[in-house]
Order: C-alpha cells, then structure tokens, then sequence
C-alpha cells in the first residue's frame, strides 16, 4: 500500500503532462515566484539594438562630414580654376610692393644678359655692329631707370614702421598708482616719442632708419639733395640693411624651429595612433584634423624656407656694398639680386592667388 501510494504521490507531484497542474504546499514559508522577463533581455540599453543604431549614427556622421570636406574642397578647387594668372598679376601690380618686386625682376634680368654679353663679346672674331652697341646703351640706360624707378616706388615707405611704433606708444601708456585706468579724471599720459623709439624692437626700428635714409639717397640722385649726403645716406642705408637682414636671419629660424617642433609632435601622434591600431574609420576627426594640421606646417615650413634663402641673397648683395668687395662684384650682385628678386615675386605671387581664392569661394 506504501509503494502504491508513493508512487501514486510521486506521479501527481513531477506529472510534466499539459493535464496536470503543480501545487505548492500553503505551509510553505516561501511564496510562489511569478514568472517575469528577464531585465538584461527586455532592457533597452543592452541590446545589440543600440549598438547598431549607435554605429549607425557614428557612420552616418562621418559619411556627412566627408561629403562636407569634398564639398568644400570640389569648392576649392573650382575657385583655384577659375582665378587666372592674369588676375593674379593685376592685383600683385596694384600695390607698390608688387611693382617693385616686379621692376626688380625685369631690371636683374637685364643685367644677367648684358653681363652675359660682356663675357661673350670679346670671344668673337668680328666687330660689333653699330646697331649693337646703341642696344646696349640703351638696356644700360633702362637698368638705371628702372633702379632710379624701384627707389621712387619705395619713398616714405618709413611710415609703416613709425606707424607700428606710434601704435605701441598708444598702447604703453602710463597710469598713475591708486587710479582707475578707466576713470575719465585720470587721463592715461602717453610715454615721450624718444623712449618709444628707444624701446621699439630692432626689426620695426631699423626699418624706420633704414626708410629715412634710403629716401635721402633717392632725393640726393633725383637732385634735390647734395651727392655727398646721398653717398653718406646709402652707406648708412647699406648698414642698416645688413643689421637688418641678420636680425630677420635669426627669427627665421626661430620661426623655423617652432613649426618644426609642432610638425614633429603631429608626426609623433600620428605614428602613435598608427601603431596603437586606430584608422581612420576607428577615429576619424582626429586623424583628419592631424592630417590638416600637418599639411598647413608643410605649407608654412616651405615658405620660411623660402624667406631665409631670399634673405641669405639679401645679405650676400649687401655685404658686398658694406665691405667694399670687389672681387666678382657685379656677377654676384647679378645672380644674387635676380634670386632674392624671383623668390620674394614668388610668396607675393602665393598671397595675392589665396586672396583671390578665398575671396571667390566665399562669394
């Protein structure tokens, strides 16, 4: 009767069958648990749901910013086409720099090919034509106006440095202790035009001397001036060329080595995330960002290039005229000034085509 019972209690109690139905014993001190979801499956922040949506997302923003920068650079490049050099030449021929620039161009160029006539001239066998001879007076004479021309151009160019040193003296003003620099019963009194001169920086300064002297020499060759002051004004002039051309030497590679120390640690980053296994795609604004900014100091880095080699021909023209050399003078001055003369045209020539660039982008 046991067996039977217990079988018969057994079979009602573990019965899997859909007729049966479990009963919990009332006496029990646990309640019956109620069948739920589960949290992780119904939740919505752990479902491969979010993260798809997620990348999706990311992918979608990285899809516009891309179609952005091909906007703007299809943007770019249809400004560049459309600037010509005609343009380019016309705005660079507006302003005096431009046309100094460019006169010193035509008048070295001049001087290259009768130094190359010099040298030529006495190889040959037969006399020169008459014809011959009155064309090389007369590109002698146009190197000399052309000279006498670039000096014109370049009068009262001492305004813009005494500009830039009337600017610092506003600036530096002096203000009594215990009043308010604001207060409109204290007026700021400005510091005497002496001090600001001698507390100017050397580049603005020997600008300014420079100007001043280079005006008295072209006064002194258009007549106006004695010669004898001319001379003493270029000599002096000479000098404060070549002091300051040695001051610009030295920022430039001051410059020089700033922009490569910040090209060097866009490099380093960049190898970093190379080697750490990020791509573009795993990080996309940064590595475009870097990409820009190493690129922008390539660009910087190539014209301060540039600029130290047009001032080493600037240095190597003046040191001639300052040490009084004259061992292959006139060829050197030749080949040094066409240079300085090409590169300088060269960076105007860049500056002006960006202006124009930007400008027919943003319209």
């Amino acid at each position: 009767m046991s067996s039977q019972n217990g079988e018969n209690h057994f079979s009602s109690g573990f019965d899997t069958s859909a007729d049966t139905v479990f009963h919990m014993n009332p006496l029990s001190s646990h309640p019956p648990r109620t069948p739920r979801t589960s949290i992780v499956s119904s939740s919505h922040t752990y479902t491969t749901e979010v993260y798809s949506e997620k990348e999706e997302t990311a992918e979608a923003r990285t899809a516009q910013e891309d179609e952005s920068e091909d906007e703007e650079a299809d943007a770019h490049m249809r400004a560049t086409q459309k600037v010509r050099n005609e343009d380019i030449f016309r705005e660079l021929l507006k302003t005096s720099d431009g046309r100094d620039k460019t006169f010193k161009l035509l008048q070295y160029s001049l001087r290259l090919y009768l130094l190359f006539h010099a040298v030529v001239a006495p190889l040959r066998s037969r006399a020169r034509n008459p014809w011959e001879l009155e064309l090389i007076k007369r590109l002698e004479s146009t190197v000399a106006g052309l000279s006498l021309t670039r000096k014109c151009l370049i009068l009262f160019n001492w305004l813009t440095p005494l500009t830039s040193i009337q600017a610092q003296n506003s600036e530096d003003v002096y203000v009594p202790s215990g009043t308010l620099k604001k207060s409109s019963r204290h007026k700021p009194k400005p510091k005497p035009l002496l001090h600001t001169f001698l507390h100017a920086p050397p580049p603005v300064l020997l600008d300014f001397v420079n100007g001043i002297s280079d005006d008295i020499y072209t006064f002194s060759r258009l007549g106006l001036i004695g010669k004898r002051t001319g001379a003493r004004a270029a000599r002096f002039a000479d000098w404060c060329w070549f002091a300051s051309t040695l001051v610009n030497l030295v920022e430039n590679g001051v410059q020089r080595s700033v922009i490569l120390g910040q090209q060097h640690q866009v490099e380093s980053r960049l190898y970093d995330e190379s080697m750490a296994g990020t791509t573009t795609k795993s990080n996309p604004a940064a590595s475009k960002l870097d990409g820009k900014e190493l690129a922008r100091l390539q660009r910087q880095d190539y014209w301060i290039q540039i600029t130290r080699w047009k001032l080493l021909m600037d240095l190597i023209f003046v040191s001639y005229d300052v040490f009084h050399m004259k061992r292959a003078k006139s060829q050197v001055q030749t080949f040094t000034g066409l240079a300085a003369a090409a590169l300088s045209t060269a960076k105007l020539y860049d500056r002006h085509k960006a202006t124009l660039v930007k400008a027919v982008t943003s319209s």
